[in-house]
Order: C-alpha cells, then structure tokens, then sequence
C-alpha cells in the first residue's frame, strides 16, 4: 500500500509569498487529496495567520532577516538563523517528509537546507526575473527550480529550470464578477474610470505619502474614482488625511482587500508595488498597470521584476523616488488614453501563465514518485 504524499512548503514574510505557497499546497490537494502538508514559516511573520486562515498547519522559526545598514545588529539574526537550522531539523525528523518545497522569505532558507543535508529532495519556486542570495545557495543541492521568467540560466544550473510562471489566488481565476457588480461592493459610480491602488499586504509608504501629499488632485478629479489599499500600517494616517479634505465621493479607501477579485474587476487601470506575484496576477488579469518598485528588497529585484515588462511595451514603470511627483499626474493621463490602456493590457496579456501552480504541483509529486 502506497503511504500518503508528506509535504513541506516553507516560506513567506508578504503576500507574495504565501498566496502562491497556499495555491500549491491547494494544486497538491486536488491532484492528492490525502496528501499531508506542513507549512513553515517565521515566527510573528504574516504567514503565522494567513496559512491556518487557508486550513493550513503552521509552525514558526525564530529566523529574521539580515539588516543591511547595521550590520552589528546581525551577531543576533546569525544566532536566530543556527536556532532555526536547529529547529528546521527537528521539524523535519519528526513530520517526516518526502519533498520540501520553497518559495522565498525568511524561512525557506533555514528548511531547504536541513532538507538538502538530510537526503529529502527539495524543488525551489523562484518569483523574481532576479535571484536572490538565498536560492543561488540553495539550488546547489533542489532537484528542480521553477521560475517565471526567461534568462534564469544566468543564476541557476540550466538542467534543473522548469519555467512555470507564478501561482497566483485561486479565487481570482476560479470566480467571475461583472464590473458594475464590483463597483456597486465599493460604492462607487459604475460609469467612471477606476483606478485601483496597492500598496502590498503591509502598505507602501512611498504610494501612500505620494497620494496623501496630492491628495486635493483626487479630489479634483471627480471624473476619475479610486480604490485605494493603504495596508494596515498606513490606514489611520490616510483617514486622517482624507478627513481632513471633507467628503471625497470618488475615493474608496481600506486598509486591506478581502475581495481581490472585486477589486480587480473594478479597476480600469492598477497601481502596485512589483512584487512578483502581484505582476503575475496582472497579467493573468491582463490589467493595464503602473509599477513603483519597492527599493528597500535585496538585489533590487522588484525593479528587475518591473523593466522585464517595460521592455515589452507591458507596464510603465515609475522611479520611487519620483512618485511624489509624478505619480498621480501619470495615472490620470493614461486613465482617460483608452488606446494606451487598452494596447497594455493586450502585451501584459501574452505574458501570462496561467496553470503555474498545476504545474509545480505535478512536479512536486513526480519528485516524491522518483
């Protein structure tokens, strides 16, 4: 008698890793309903809530990233970093897996590699069209990386590359909701131009402070509406702002979007962060989009991730350190060029892959096969 698939998914610290950590773990469900699966991730991290939320097991390592600019205060993450390999391996020994999977963030690193030590093959999922550090390490010993975009060779041994793109929500693919329904959950005017912003799971302080500073543009724009996705740590500060303008009637704003596929069928153009998961989900989506890339990630990988759809006509990119200036002003000008708009969504449209986390997930099962 066959035993039941044991499965380690580790990863997460953003969104964007851990809804594609739980769209694989959901691809693995449907192809093996008994299969077992355990997440890990770090310990006070996002992943802590989103993954039992999705009906998943958790546990946490004490593991946090390296602090560029002091380096004197990484003595303590090196000493968090051996306590997590340490943990990695009880973990391990005890759930007794026959695959670990990573994909990217803290705990990845710690896991996959108490995985290579102990003989458990493990398959890596590379987001970024730049590897970091920590997967250039960790792909000496995976039996498979799946990545998303092309030129991957140049980090990674060519053999073991499986182009699959990036997993995205389910929910997003799977329901369907018609544009003024999704207006209607927003309470916005079903005949305008909507222009859906986001600034990640946590928020972005330049986007955030770009539009609180331009505020009085919003309201000035009534022929143009906004959602607006401040992350939690932004929120009260964006009411206090908005409160202090008066009423906005073309200004929807949150902290955080439960229904991402309401939002997504709203919006007529997207402004976002160039987190990997989110530009898959764009493309999928084949959403018209603005990219401020984050510059406080490693290897500067988000602006990596967002000259990759420049080149092809797919995005416009605008500089952090620009946004203030010109962020608004681009958004409204490219709002009402229904040309520009709609020649975007055709070229970020080519780029979708929209079977990724099948995909992984035949792989992760051919490796517990093998």
């Amino acid at each position: 008698m066959k035993t039941q698939p044991r499965i380690i998914i580790s990863g997460g610290g953003t969104g964007g890793h851990i809804f594609p950590a739980v769209s694989i773990a959901n691809a693995i469900k449907e192809l093996k309903p008994d299969a077992q699966i355990l997440f890990v991730g770090a310990e006070g991290r996002m992943e802590m809530q989103r993954v039992p939320e999705a009906g998943y097991d958790i546990v946490g390592l004490p593991v946090a990233g390296f602090d560029r600019k002091r380096l004197w205060r990484n003595i303590a993450v090196i000493a968090k970093l051996l306590r997590s390999q340490w943990k990695a391996r009880s973990i391990i020994k005890s759930f007794q897996p026959q695959v670990a999977v990573g994909v990217g963030g803290y705990a990845s690193g710690p896991t996959l590699k108490m995985a290579g030590m102990m003989g458990i093959p493990t398959l890596i999922q590379e987001q970024n069209s730049y590897a970091g550090v920590t997967n250039k390490l960790l792909a000496k010993k995976a039996n498979k990386i799946c990545v998303a975009y092309d030129g991957m060779e140049k980090f990674f041994p060519k053999d073991k590359i499986l182009m699959t793109g990036n997993p995205v929500r389910q929910g997003l693919l799977n329901k369907t909701i018609e544009r003024k329904a999704a207006l209607h959950t927003f309470g916005l005017d079903t005949d305008k131009k909507t222009i859906l912003i986001l600034g990640g799971s946590l928020g972005a302080r330049t986007i955030n402070n770009a539009l609180i500073d331009n505020i009085n543009t919003i309201k000035n724009n009534p022929e143009v509406q906004f959602i607006w996705q401040t992350g939690k740590i932004y929120f009260e500060q964006v009411q206090e702002a908005v409160t202090a303008q008066g009423e906005i009637p073309n200004l929807y704003v949150t902290d955080f979007i439960k229904d991402m596929n309401a939002a997504y069928s709203a919006a007529d153009l997207v402004v976002s962060r160039a987190g990997a998961g989110s530009i898959s989900e764009f493309c999928l989506l084949q959403k018209p989009v603005i990219l401020i890339p984050s510059p406080n990630v490693a290897e500067d990988h988000q602006t990596k991730n967002a000259m990759a759809l420049v080149q092809k006509e797919a995005a416009i990119a605008i500089k952090d350190s620009e946004a203030n200036e010109k962020l608004l002003t681009t958004t409204l000008e490219l709002i009402l060029n229904e040309e520009k708009l709609k020649a975007m969504s055709k070229k970020i449209a080519i780029l979708a892959l929209p079977h990724s986390a099948s995909i992984i997930a035949q792989e992760v099962i051919k490796l517990i096969e093998e």
